[in-house]
């Protein structure tokens, strides 16, 4: 497996997509978000860990029931089997990468919507 490099911080920027995974290793996953003005991610539990960085925009992290401001330059670090959502608060895109570990999704993953990454959950289960 070859090296993962760019310019992490450029990549979220040009992200529009509400899901799009870029690196997969063994142990490990980046994956870009963007969310539009009011979308959430949505209430959710993952069985492996999270790390979420906000590269741009305004939002309200809630993880286990806690609420606070999620704005660029910051991190929130979600333990597995926490439940959690990060929802847009401001009038832009709210863009963001977030590692999971070990992999939560395929390798390669694409959802260009919340609605279809929704669409893709419920086939999954």
């Amino acid at each position: 497996m070859k090296a993962f490099t760019a310019d992490l911080k450029e990549l979220a920027e040009e992200n529009d997509d509400f899901r799009r995974v870029v690196f997969t290793g063994q142990h490990s996953q980046l994956v870009l978000m963007a969310l539009r003005p009011g979308e959430e991610i949505g209430d959710e539990v993952h069985s492996v860990d999270q790390i979420l960085y906000a590269v741009d925009g305004e939002a309200q992290a809630i993880v286990a029931g806690d609420r606070f401001a999620f704005e660029k330059h910051d991190v929130v670090v979600v333990p597995a089997f926490q439940r959690h959502n990060i929802v847009n608060t401001g009038d832009e895109p709210f863009k963001l990468f977030t590692i999971y570990a070990p992999p939560e999704h395929p390798a390669g993953t694409v959802h260009h919507t919340r609605a279809q990454a929704m669409a893709a959950e419920l086939v999954e289960v």
